[in-house]
């Protein structure tokens, strides 16, 4: 599967991301020239994930988006649907509870995390919608999601080269450094296809969160979502 145009079938993306486990973490920090990292603690921040809160942090891979939270103090399930992913986040932190689930269905009981948040995995799930009824499902009331996603970067001129990086740099960059450079060409694709910020926004109104916000990081390559779980 390399066109984000197709259906996004859980087995094939799973699949697809099986390939990649073993390099993908490197190769995200080389594909966003080092702005991984930074995004990740953005992230973190906008958790705000404290001592002895339940955080799922979904689409987890090897865990590396975990590890944040879990020096704040948290009870972190790093969550995915890639079992390569979670065999490679194994034997790197054996004691991390890396489960396996898909974002639609979720092996988790009615409002038992205080935050949820996913990176860079949303896209990819087949159905926006019923992920982010979900993620309701499994937070307490007044509890949070954080999602950090690709975007639409704001100012026109930028938006241009972004667009042709994606298509024309990246490709030809993952070949020499990831295991399987098909999987970035679907991941270019899906980027050019997904919601801009405002029906991000929309999206997870319509599915019941609150007090939804966004935040632009760098320049709207990634946005920073956020909303509440209503009060019972």
């Amino acid at each position: 599967m390399t066109r984000a145009s197709l259906d996004k079938q859980p087995h094939e993306v799973a699949a697809m991301f099986d390939d990649v486990a073993a390099k993908y973490d490197l190769t995200n920090d080389v594909l966003s020239l080092g702005r991984a990292r930074q995004w990740r603690k953005a992230v973190a921040r906008a958790v705000d994930a404290r001592p002895g809160e339940k955080v799922l942090d979904l689409a987890a891979g090897t865990g590396t988006s975990s590890m944040p939270f879990v020096v704040d103090g948290a009870y972190v399930v790093p969550c995915d649907f890639s079992v390569g992913m979670l065999r490679e986040g194994k034997k790197r932190n054996p004691w991390m509870p890396l489960t396996a689930g898909d974002a639609t269905r979720l092996p988790f009981a009615d409002g038992v995390f205080d935050a949820v948040t996913i990176s860079f995995g949303l896209r990819n799930v087949q159905d926006t919608g019923a992920a982010l009824r979900e993620m309701l499902r499994v937070t307490r009331p007044g509890g949070r999601v954080v999602i950090c996603e690709f975007s639409t970067p704001t100012w026109a001129p930028f938006r241009t080269v972004y667009t042709e990086y994606l298509m024309r740099a990246l490709p030809p960059v993952a070949r020499a450094v990831s295991s399987s450079p098909d999987a970035y060409v679907y991941l270019a694709e899906s980027i050019r296809a997904w919601p801009d910020q405002p029906e991000l926004a929309g999206l997870l109104r319509e599915a019941g969160w609150s007090k939804v916000a966004w935040r632009n990081l760098t320049g709207g390559v990634v946005a920073l979502h956020r909303g509440t779980k209503p009060e019972a």
